[in-house]
């Protein structure tokens, strides 16, 4: 079964999510499959994807509210604090979404919905360089 994977990495400017549905769309497209499974990695333990809502960006606001509320920074009782307040916190928040997404291919394409997209979700404060893995296998 063929498999193409590349690999690719997203400058952020800090806590938020970053847009990659079309960089991981070209990899798909390169790697020449019509019908198959896109598995989508980042290689961080604090940072996450996720697959949401990419019309609204408000959506995109509520989510990094909610999640802002649900593991705060500056939490006393946290141990694993050595690179700062929001070392911890960006563990935790990673540990509940995701590090990978598998997506099928259809078509070529990624079977995304319509108001689909793919993110980065950033959990610290300063800017990091993030690698995104992209492995494609299935029938040309």
């Amino acid at each position: 079964m063929p498999a193409h994977a590349e690999q690719f990495s997203i400058s952020t400017h800090g806590k938020g999510t970053y847009e990659i549905t079309e960089r991981c769309q070209e990899i798909v497209r390169a790697s020449g499959i019509r019908t198959g499974t896109a598995t989508i990695l980042v290689r961080h333990t604090s940072a996450s994807l996720v697959i949401f809502e990419n019309a609204d960006p408000s959506a995109r606001t509520d989510l990094h509210a909610f999640f802002d509320r649900l593991v705060p920074e500056d939490t006393p009782w946290f141990v694993h604090t050595h690179e700062g307040t929001d070392d911890m916190p960006s563990h935790l928040r990673m540990a509940l979404t995701r590090t990978s997404e598998v997506i099928p291919v259809m078509n070529g394409r990624l079977t995304l919905g319509t108001w689909q997209g793919i993110f980065l979700f950033e959990h610290r404060r300063a800017p990091h360089s993030r690698s995104i893995v992209v492995s494609v296998v299935g029938e040309l």
